[in-house]
């Protein structure tokens, strides 16, 4: 087996660390407005459902099924390279868009394969940004940064959809597509100039040759053997699978439930928005228990709590739908952010980008699947039901995860043997 361990992290790291961070968050936000742009224009030109629900489709399929290859790829080569390789793909791929919007011959299939191309290079991008940070970040702070890329998350949600459309009614669809151009390059700029540690590999003669899914199966092997994150994983495919819709089917119970319309839909997405950078904010400062597990778990029940808000608010009672969309976002930080500096600090650095990737792609695979179910449940029993039970199984998961040992000590129970060995740089 290959043994791995990190380089010391710099002494000066936060500014190394942060220049990244914060190319990356220009870089989101280039994205999202791509996002919305696409999603706008297919709106306008088709107003088809079932067009936008295949576009989401083109955009969850190379997660699932490539991001397990992208993690083993991640893990042997150079991740800063990675990282400038798939921001440039992103970028490469809006150019293709913009000249075709620009030359007046996009196709709707055109989207569908951008967006595909697109999510391939984030099935690269976010595991190599993720295996790196504890390579470059103090373990100490790994919960606290978890929390800020969580608000930042969350303000990128909510300034977005509004700055696309502010800028979609005052240009061409072109000239905004052109703005992820321009924050990709920003991303890319510092990786040019600033190393990221590489973990050394010291391979065992049998070993020297492996191909990519002997490499994926070593890293599901890694995870079965660990109970704790074995329970955690399944607890999150559950989850998904059960909260995934309420997103979807939050426009039917607004308007058919509460009788509201399109201003009060709105207001679901804001409170959430709010609730989450609060949220990761509380995170970031805060920097949660001193087991991140709890922390998990806390949020865990409270994101069941929240969804229990919305689903039993009686029908003259909008505004405690409104509290408990804003409750999920505030505890939705407090779940996933914990949990991603957990893989971080104890996953053997050789195996961070095939274990994120295989929990992200598993993860995903969920929320279809439960979208699949949903609509037709829903149409059978009542759109509120599905919040009851998603909400309900949620909230009891997560107390129950508390008297479960092999969960609550899951930053213990690992078998994680690796000599020390230095690092190299990358």
């Amino acid at each position: 087996m290959e043994n791995v361990t990190p380089q010391p992290v710099p002494e000066h790291w936060a500014v190394r660390f942060f220049t990244i961070w914060t190319g990356q968050a220009f870089s989101l936000f280039g994205s999202q407005l791509v996002q919305f742009a696409l999603v706008w224009y297919l709106t306008l030109k088709t107003g088809s459902a079932t067009i936008l629900a295949t576009a989401t489709l083109a955009a969850m399929l190379p997660q699932i099924v490539l991001g397990p290859f992208a993690g083993a790829i991640v893990d042997r080569s150079s991740r800063r390279l990675i990282m400038v390789l798939a921001d440039s793909f992103i970028a490469f791929t809006t150019f293709g868009l913009i000249v075709l919007f620009a030359t007046g011959k996009i196709q709707t299939w055109h989207i569908y394969a951008a967006m595909a191309l697109r999510s391939l290079g984030n099935a690269f991008q976010s595991p190599a940004m993720s295996a790196s940070t504890p390579l470059m970040v103090p373990e100490k702070y790994l919960t606290r940064v978890s929390g800020m890329n969580q608000t930042l998350q969350g303000i990128m949600s909510m300034i977005a959809p509004p700055a696309g459309a502010l800028l979609i009614t005052v240009l061409p669809t072109q000239s905004v597509l052109m703005i992820d151009v321009v924050t990709a390059a920003l991303a890319v700029l510092p990786l040019l100039f600033i190393s990221i540690p590489q973990p050394i590999k010291k391979k065992v003669e049998s070993m020297e040759k492996t191909s990519l899914l002997h490499d994926i199966r070593e890293a599901f092997i890694y995870i079965r053997a660990w109970p704790g994150l074995m329970a955690i994983l399944f607890m999150a495919l559950i989850i998904n699978f059960l909260l995934t819709p309420t997103g979807s089917l939050m426009p039917l119970l607004v308007t058919k439930y509460f009788g509201k319309g399109a201003l009060e839909y709105g207001l679901t997405d804001t409170a959430f928005g709010f609730g989450f950078v609060a949220g990761g904010l509380l995170l970031s400062i805060w920097g949660g228990f001193k087991r991140k597990v709890a922390t998990s778990l806390t949020g865990i029940v409270g994101i069941g709590v929240g969804v229990l808000m919305v689903g039993l608010a009686p029908a003259t009672a909008f505004p405690l739908a409104l509290a408990g969309m804003a409750f999920i976002g505030v505890t939705n930080p407090l779940a996933n952010g914990p949990l991603s500096a957990l893989v971080q600090t104890v996953v053997r650095p050789d195996m961070q980008g095939r274990v994120t990737s295989l929990i992200m792609s598993a993860a995903t695979a969920m929320a279809p699947l439960g979208l699949l179910i949903a609509g037709p449940m829903s149409d059978l029993i009542g759109i509120r039901v599905w919040f009851w039970f998603g909400g309900a199984v949620c909230l009891l998961m997560g107390v129950g995860a508390f008297f479960v040992p092999s969960i609550m000590n899951v930053e213990n129970n690992h078998n994680n043997q690796a000599a020390p060995e230095p690092a190299t740089v990358g």
